[in-house]
């Protein structure tokens, strides 16, 4: 049986994920796959992605994966990353596409006019680069991670979460915004843990022993 399924639909950062969990677990059977089957029968579930949420959902559906994604979010371990967060929620204004509607909330543009730090510094989108991660609630995959750690962040989009009891952290760019969210067995991050050195590294290790108190 597989311990880590890693879904790969064509969109993710696959190869710095799977080694990163290696490094972590080094005992654990790893697999990179686009096999809904494996994703099916594997015991976690990361779900990586970089690039343009439309692209992404379309690829999802069309390899098959889609409901083996839904799956996995309603039953066993499950970390999203990056565009792995922005499909849980409803929808994107990134080409004005459907998500796949497990989180109550939306993916915004960082606006340009809020674009301004607080010392009068044009801020540019992407956000790009390391950035404190403010925690906002006691969860498994914290434990080992100081509070306001960084974290490594690409992206020009971010989660408005319409659930506040789910917001796992929050980051400032230059207003503070959803960045990791929480709920029974899932959660998902806008940054990379698999490009942010030793906090990230905990938070993989975290997620390979995390046993969710409750599950779908």
């Amino acid at each position: 049986m597989t311990d880590i399924a890693i879904v790969d639909y064509g969109m993710g950062n696959l190869r710095s994920v799977s080694k990163a969990l290696e490094h972590v677990a080094p005992n654990a059977s790893v697999v990179v796959t686009n096999d809904p089957s494996i994703v099916h029968q594997a015991e976690r579930v990361v779900v990586p992605g970089q690039g343009a949420m439309p692209n992404c959902m379309r690829e999802l559906e069309a390899r098959g994966l889609r409901q083996a994604v839904l799956e996995a979010a309603a039953n066993k371990p499950f970390l999203g990353i990056c565009i792995g967060l922005q499909m849980l929620f409803e929808e994107s204004e990134e080409g004005h596409v459907k998500g796949l509607n497990i989180l109550p909330g939306k993916v915004l543009h960082f606006p340009a006019s809020a674009m301004t730090s607080p010392d009068g510094q044009k801020l540019k989108v992407p956000h790009m680069g390391w950035n404190q991660v403010h925690q906002m609630m006691d969860h498994p995959l914290w434990k080992g991670i100081a509070d306001d750690a960084r974290f490594y962040f690409v992206h020009s989009y971010y989660v408005q979460a319409a659930n506040e009891a789910s917001i796992a952290a929050q980051t400032n760019f230059p207003f503070p915004f959803t960045c990791a969210v929480a709920k029974d067995n899932i959660f998902a991050v806008q940054f990379h843990p698999e490009k942010s050195h030793d906090a990230g590294l905990k938070l993989l290790s975290n997620f390979t022993t995390w046993k969710p108190s409750f599950q779908h």
